[in-house]
């Protein structure tokens, strides 16, 4: 999201605006206008509400677009709550994908979030703590870009307000809050910008550029990929900007410079050890297998369709060219009146041109290696195309997400319109002339047209984000863990330095439920398998564990529903698999393939044991 810092003190309708790198405006402190409370509670509400179907059965819903991306972050908070309880190292667990484990500064780990508030979680449990900060962090991110454009792009509270809204709660921010918290936890990102755009004042680079520093370093704990996108959007800022102002700019360059150095320097220093973890500790990885992310272009559809969860939103539509994130679908009114407003603005304006530079530079940059129309991928190449699938930090980029710089420069826009329409409203009407030949009426009537214009300018904007309100997220409902695992009857089967092995083993398609064992028992047990990114042989970056014979059986036996023919090898490979996970007990509880499972297993292991509500096989003197 790139925000533009400019001087509210100038009237836009009048004289071109001066943009960022300028010196803020001098405001006395003050406690927050009712305005702002307001705003914030009103963000606050539209929180609640995108999450309402989770609290209406916290402990057993998960999100019904992505669930186990869901169970993932549930995951990550008992994750969060177990580093902070044992005094652990949180950049590393062994307590999924046992014994290997998995680097957590190499996955999407929201360490920033998951360990102060570990206490929460560990009095809430990481259901209730999941939804709890979901709907906080889209209201917090709201609320952060409402007071950094009040107080440093529009004098207007309700401009300011409207563009807040939507930098929180656009179609492509709350498509992410399905499954996703780490793309909503945008709070940091309006402050990182406005900071950046202030890094030239005169007196203050040292104080600008430490800020920039410690944001920028806490950043990196919550969503990488999101900092690299904000980081791509103000280097375009700042270029754009100097191209406008080049004098403005040689004036600044040097404290702007000196800024950047003391805040990299500060972010480096915060995160020399976490970054160098990320790429050369345990069960690091280079890139992505086969660069599967470099085809998630955006659909050139998507930008005039209304997003699923909306109240315009259609899923039928989503079935045809939803196959991609849905991070912009704007739909067709907010697309005629952005491009309405920039016409009106971008020539006596320096922030719409920026951000009419941001629109078209992320717009091309997010179409992908192929130009895909209305779900149809055409023959015409996209600038991805031309992009080495193997380039550092773009090799785990995906195209279409880049299309969320687009999201932020429209909030910013629909800001500016909204701002300047209310200040033409207050512009003084000239004092009508007196005496014999005066006319009494142009006054009146200019003054009834602007009024006539302004209300319309209101109501087009109005009318282009009421279709995009957010409904409430889908959600499924989820089988409650077995008493057994929750009670912590599991307890005199796993020593310390074994696991339990739940059946089907967590991965990336199957387990879903068996990852939440897990999570819902503050990660007491170590497990196989799981949903995560680590390396395969050759070190790039795959999904879940390497399957071995065994989870490979069972999970084509599952999709399947019937057990193949078991062999002697069979039970060899599942005795060595159990050896390699080192196993002290199967646990096998209510499952939709729980028949054929549990005939799977007993093929393999022998007679179970009915222990609880679960099945059981107690391995401890096979491995």
């Amino acid at each position: 999201m790139a925000v533009p810092v400019v001087d509210p003190s100038l009237n836009s309708s009048s004289v071109e605006v001066d943009t960022g790198v300028s010196d803020p405006p001098r405001r006395p402190r003050r406690r927050p206008a009712r305005a702002d409370v307001l705003a914030i509670g009103a963000y606050a509400l539209l929180g609640v509400l995108v999450c309402l179907n989770y609290w209406g059965d916290v402990q057993h819903r998960v999100s019904s677009h992505l669930p186990t991306d869901h169970s993932w972050f549930e995951w990550l908070f008992a994750h969060g709550a177990y580093s902070v309880r044992h005094l652990e190292n949180p950049l590393f667990t062994a307590r999924q994908n046992a014994p290997d484990g998995v680097n957590m500064m190499a996955n999407t780990s929201l360490l920033g979030v998951t360990l102060p508030l570990a206490p929460l979680t560990m009095l809430l449990g990481p259901q209730v703590m999941y939804a709890l900060y979901l709907g906080a962090a889209l209201s917090a991110t709201a609320a952060t870009s409402y007071w950094t454009l009040s107080r440093h792009l529009v004098r207007s509270r309700g401009a300011a307000f409207v563009g807040g809204a939507f930098l929180g709660f656009a179609p492509g921010i709350v498509h992410h809050a399905n499954g996703q918290p780490n793309f909503v936890s945008n709070f940091l990102l309006p402050l990182i910008v406005s900071r950046v755009l202030r890094l030239g004042e005169p007196g203050r680079w040292r104080r600008n550029g430490l800020a920039l520093g410690l944001l920028v370093a806490y950043q990196i704990f919550i969503n990488e990929e999101m900092l690299l996108l904000t980081a791509l959007a103000c280097l375009v800022v700042v270029v754009a900007y100097a191209v406008q102002r080049p004098r403005a700019t040689r004036e600044r360059a040097g404290r702007f410079l000196a800024a950047i150095g003391v805040g990299g320097g500060v972010a480096l220093l915060l995160t020399a050890y976490p970054i160098w973890f990320q790429f050369n500790g345990p069960q690091s990885y280079r890139g992505l297998q086969g660069g599967v992310f470099h085809n998630w272009g955006e659909d050139l559809m998507a930008f005039v369709t209304f997003a699923r969860d909306t109240v315009a939103g259609d899923e039928a539509v989503e079935k045809t060219i939803g196959l991609t994130e849905q991070n912009t679908w704007f739909g067709w009114p907010l697309v005629l009146v952005g491009l309405v407003a920039l016409a009106l603005l971008v020539r006596r304006s320096v922030p719409a041109r920026i951000l009419a530079v941001l629109v078209v530079v992320f717009t091309v940059a997010s179409i992908g290696p192929k130009v895909r129309f209305d779900g149809v991928e055409t023959d015409v190449d996209g600038p991805w195309a031309y992009v080495p699938d193997d380039l550092p930090l773009v090799e785990m980029m995906m195209p279409t997400r880049l299309s969320l710089v687009v999201v932020g420069a429209v909030g910013v826009l629909l800001a500016l319109a909204w701002d300047a329409l209310a200040r033409d409203g207050r512009s003084p009407v000239p004092a009508p002339r007196t005496g014999d030949d005066a006319d009494t009426s142009a006054p009146d009537a200019g003054s009834r047209r602007r009024r006539g214009l302004r209300l319309a300018g209101y109501a087009a904007i109005a009318a282009a984000l009421l279709p995009l309100f957010p409904r409430p997220l889908p959600a499924q409902q989820i089988d409650p863990p077995p008493h057994f695992v929750t009670s912590g009857g599991w307890r005199p089967y796993v020593p310390d330095g074994r696991t339990l092995v739940p059946v089907p083993i967590p991965s990336n398609v199957h387990g879903l439920p068996t990852l939440r064992w897990s999570a819902l028992t503050g990660q007491e047990f170590p497990i196989p398998g799981g949903y995560f990114i680590g390396p395969n042989e050759r070190g790039e970056g795959v999904f879940g564990a390497p399957n071995r014979p065994t989870s490979t059986l069972i999970y084509s036996t599952m999709d399947a529903d019937r057990v193949p023919e078991i062999t002697e090898e069979n039970r060899r490979q599942a005795v060595e698999d159990l050896r390699f996970w080192r196993a002290s007990v199967v646990v096998l509880g209510a499952n939709p393939r729980e028949a054929v499972l549990r005939d799977l297993m007993t093929a393999l292991l022998g007679p179970a044991q009915r222990v609880d509500d679960v099945w059981l096989w107690d391995v401890r003197d096979r491995v």
